[in-house]
């Protein structure tokens, strides 16, 4: 780690062809739709985003994406000014265009147009040194969805236990 950095942010180095380095997660998705269907995405990005995200500095919470005109934008993702940037430096929470085949913006636009289904981004990560947005094609929860989820996690969780407990007796 390099003088003058905190200790608990993560620098994210990513030689190309190296494989997948996450950036940011966005963990409360998961729990509050039912995920459909996933898509992976390039970003249009400028320089100094790259940057930013290269220092691991980034947040999927309150994000979305949305079909406008043909296009799938990416809006609420929050990526920091990158500190040594300049005049150049970028909008922290500006609209993102998302790289996609025509067909699965076709579908993606078909499906949001139902009642209840949005598109929700998962995970912003490098792959092979090209930024990347994981996003799905999800359903709101109901609030007692979302507590059987907790219930049922708990309960193979507790299951889990009893069993490594009896087996190192």
């Amino acid at each position: 780690m390099r003088p003058g950095r905190a200790a608990t942010r993560e620098v994210v180095r990513v030689a190309k062809g190296t494989g997948r380095a996450l950036v940011a997660s966005n963990r409360k998705a998961r729990h509050d739709y039912v995920i459909e269907d996933i898509f992976e995405a390039g970003v249009v990005l400028m320089g100094t985003e790259v940057k930013a995200l290269r220092d691991g500095r980034a947040s999927l919470a309150d994000s979305w994406c949305e079909v406008d005109g043909g296009e799938v934008w990416l809006q609420g993702l929050h990526i920091p000014v990158y500190a040594m940037g300049n005049w150049t430096n970028h909008l922290p929470r500006r609209k993102r265009k998302l790289l996609l085949h025509r067909d699965e913006i076709t579908r993606l636009e078909h499906r949001t147009q139902d009642k209840g289904q949005t598109i929700v981004p998962l995970a912003l990560y490098f792959l092979d040194g090209r930024v990347k947005v994981e996003i799905a094609l999800a359903r709101g929860k109901k609030e007692w969805d979302k507590r059987q989820a907790l219930r049922e996690r708990q309960d193979s969780m507790d299951a889990e236990r009893a069993i490594r407990e009896r087996r190192d007796r």
